[in-house]
């Protein structure tokens, strides 16, 4: 009989993550990190989502032996200044002020791994993203709605903020919260998750 493989643990409070890997079709648990997220004084937008990513799933898979965990981190970062989530309104304002009709880069860190196995794999994927003009107007609403207060950035791309958005380059999924084609990628070269297989095989034992 064929090994049956725990569901995949996501170390990530993110709706976002998990309704990505949800829509990938990928059995998960959720079980947020405690890790610290703080930037570090010199860090670069690379190297901080690339820390992060792996102190989270370090977190929880110490924690679950065994397991397969995928820990991420995404950044927005424009003129050298990486931009969290922004504390409060007029955080927001000023984040959105710099993204508005500039190009920023968005980072998404990630790192899937079996503790204490090796074979462990990381990542790190940029997306470009384009702003058009934002007036004063735009911005105090788009603020009032909420919606900013948990997004890198200060924005949901995949929310509210669709129309002040120009342009993309490169990944859409990794700018929402996990770039789904890598992640998917990696977590199969691991044997992590059977996911297209499993499907097949029920499939055809149905036929």
């Amino acid at each position: 009989m064929a090994e049956t493989k725990l569901p995949l643990i996501l170390a990530s409070a993110s709706p976002r993550r998990k309704e990505l890997l949800q829509l990938a079709g990928i059995p998960l648990e959720v079980i947020p990190s405690r890790a610290d997220e703080r930037f570090l004084p010199g860090e670069s937008p690379e190297e901080h989502v690339r820390r992060v990513a792996r102190a989270k799933a370090m977190d929880v898979g110490r924690q679950h032996p065994g397991r397969w965990v995928l820990g991420a981190d995404t950044v927005v970062a424009i003129d050298g200044k990486i931009l969290g989530k922004p504390g409060g309104s007029s955080e927001a304002e000023e984040m959105l002020r710099d993204l508005s009709q500039r190009e920023h880069r968005v980072l998404t860190g990630f790192c899937i791994l079996r503790y204490p196995s090796p074979g462990e794999r990381e990542g790190t994927i940029i997306s470009r993203v384009k702003f058009k003009p934002l007036s004063e107007e735009e911005i105090r609403w788009y603020i009032h709605t909420g919606e900013p207060f948990d997004k890198a950035g200060g924005y949901a791309i995949q929310g509210k903020a669709a129309f002040m958005v120009e342009e993309v380059h490169g990944s859409y999924t990794n700018i929402v919260g996990l770039p789904l084609c890598e992640v998917v990628e990696a977590l199969r070269e691991l044997g992590a998750v059977d996911l297209f297989g499993t499907q097949m095989n029920a499939d055809l034992g149905d036929s």
